[in-house]
């Protein structure tokens, strides 16, 4: 009998065995299928290193009738159409509506297509699936309406010399505070693609938010921090078996735009020169891959590689333009070589360790900004240029059938240790000729709390198949590179910008609705880095700026029938 319940939902069901992505607007759910696969559930050689992913009936360990309800909920439900002989597979996609509310000041990170934005701002996503003769259509377009109201910013009590220092940043990357004067609202072709998928592979043109790397918070190069951008994309949807184990990866041309908002006081000027340096209007070509493998011999154990390069598009004219596998010209950085300093080029390696229904989880990316360092050079010195993260989660089981406590954290650093790089600006997501750096629109690509920054995350938390009820904590401190620039000679350490931001978070299930919330209590000190001193000389441990924001972000995710 537990055999004739799968085989039945597959050949009643054969919709389900198409190539719909789970969207990356739906962390929670991608949350439950590693989980699921930690418990021994769900298939184990999905390595989470290349998302978003296509899950299929089969590839639950526990096929029967609650595991195929699970699964509908994430995919929607399907339907058959027979035209002139030939089957359609049809389904409607759930809906998403995201709504998320900042107080005093912008907040958060991987939020897609959101804005850094003060006050309430909305997400709804939804749209449809087909399937026929392997050509696949999934429309599914993004509505981002935000208030935007104005908010203080880099305060413009800091004196001349440190908002020249500052530009010096703010002219190396496409990162605005706030996205224009009035009220926000886009409609995007969000989670849509048009591909041809046979033997495992999808060829085709998609807008999707693509993450690349094990991390759960924060990935080096690729994760839904930004929109989603225009891309040609060559990717296995399921791993590949071979005799010595599985692969998976992905290549990538995409075209990335500029988000045409200045920084703020853009005509300032400081000592007869003006501060900002504008920017090149041209968009940029972005071109990546990744591969990740499994030995067959280390169960669980998943290795992988990313490269990604990118360029003004007018700059191109050589085949190694397009294909980062041809353009990371070794050689010493002290010499000059304007082809390849022509290029924004990042690279990471990373790992993840999971015990199939042993529980736990552990996972790590160490990446170099820059793919020119010869090996010796790397060998001597790792530190430089380096960014990484290391994370673990761990599932305690509880007397109740199914219930779990999720114990999880994560630490992603991308600020710089080697002063060399630090005087020469030379930080993460950042670039001296691609000037709009590491970006789509405005916002960052890779780790979401931008260059130079440094986060611990902490979560512990009672989970049941979709419902999850935890308290998180944060600290972020945000570019430490500008602080040791601007600030460290003069040995004043009060003035690192640091968020400790404790979340109550809460994922349940109601029948076919799905929600998400989190309730989150941002406590910054020093906030943009700025001291009011005391008018008491003898006075040294002051309070800093310090201020307050409540942010709510809030989903539903429903099934449509």
């Amino acid at each position: 009998m537990n055999k004739i319940i799968p085989l039945f939902f597959m050949l009643v069901l054969p919709s389900l065995s198409s190539a719909q992505s789970i969207s990356l607007n739906n962390f929670f759910l991608e949350d439950y299928l590693r989980r699921q696969q930690l418990m021994g559930n769900f298939e184990k050689e999905y390595s989470f290193n290349l998302r978003p992913i296509s899950p299929r009936i089969e590839d639950f360990w526990d096929q029967s009738k609650a595991t195929f309800e699970k699964l509908e909920m994430l995919l929607g439900k399907g339907r058959e159409f027979d035209i002139r002989g030939e089957k359609i597979n049809f389904r409607y996609l759930p809906v998403t509506f995201k709504t998320q509310y900042n107080s005093n000041y912008a907040f958060g990170i991987n939020d897609g297509a959101m804005i850094p934005n003060r006050g309430l701002q909305a997400l709804v996503s939804g749209g449809i699936y087909a399937e026929w003769k392997g050509v696949s259509l999934q429309f599914q377009p993004e509505l981002v309406t935000a208030q935007n109201l104005e908010y203080e910013g880099f305060p413009s009590e800091h004196n001349g010399r440190t908002w020249k220092e500052y530009y010096e940043w703010l002219n190396t990357h496409d990162n605005p505070e706030r996205f224009g004067t009035e009220g926000y609202i886009k409609l995007l072709p969000g989670q849509s693609s048009i591909r041809y998928n046979a033997y495992q592979m999808s060829v085709g043109i998609s807008t999707e938010n693509i993450w690349w790397g094990p991390g759960k918070r924060n990935s080096l190069l690729m994760s839904n921090n930004a929109p989603g951008f225009l891309h040609f994309t060559l990717n296995t949807q399921k791993p590949i078996s071979t005799s010595i184990g599985q692969f998976e990866g992905q290549l990538i041309a995409a075209k990335l735009k500029n988000s045409d908002y200045l920084p703020p006081r853009d005509a300032m000027i400081h000592q007869n020169t003006p501060l900002r340096f504008p920017k090149r209007d041209d968009w940029r070509y972005l071109s990546g891959i990744t591969v990740s493998y499994q030995p067959k011999w280390v169960p669980g154990l998943s290795v992988g590689y990313s490269s990604v390069s990118q360029m003004y598009h007018n700059d191109m004219n050589k085949l190694k333009d397009y294909l980062p596998l041809f353009n990371g010209e070794k050689g010493p950085a002290n010499v000059v070589d304007l082809e390849r300093d022509s290029r924004n080029q990042l690279s990471s390696g990373y790992f993840r360790w999971m015990s199939h229904g042993g529980l736990f989880e552990f996972y790590g990316e160490y990446g170099s900004n820059g793919n020119s360092r010869e090996l010796r050079d790397f060998l001597v010195n790792p530190d430089l240029n380096r960014a990484f993260t290391f994370g673990f989660s761990n599932l305690i089981p509880l007397k109740r059938e199914d219930a779990f406590i999720q114990i999880s954290s994560e630490m992603t650093q991308t600020g710089q240790t080697v002063r060399d790089n630090i005087v020469a600006h030379n930080s993460w997501y950042t670039h001296p000729y691609v000037r709009q750096g590491y970006t789509h629109k405005g916002q960052v690509m890779g780790a979401g709390n931008g260059p130079g920054s440094n986060v611990i995350f902490l979560e512990a938390s009672w989970v049941q198949n979709f419902k999850k009820i935890g308290l998180q904590m944060e600290r972020i401190v945000y570019n430490n590179d500008f602080y040791y620039k601007r600030f460290e000679k003069n040995k004043d350490w009060r003035r690192k910008y640091i968020d400790l931001v404790p979340s109550l978070v809460v994922d349940w299930q109601f029948n076919k609705v799905l929600f998400s919330s989190r309730l989150q209590y941002v406590n910054t000190l020093n906030y943009k880095w700025y001291l009011e001193n005391s008018p008491d000389p003898d006075q040294y441990f002051v309070a800093g700026y310090d201020r307050k924001n409540i942010v709510a972000n809030f989903s539903l995710y429903y099934f449509i029938r």
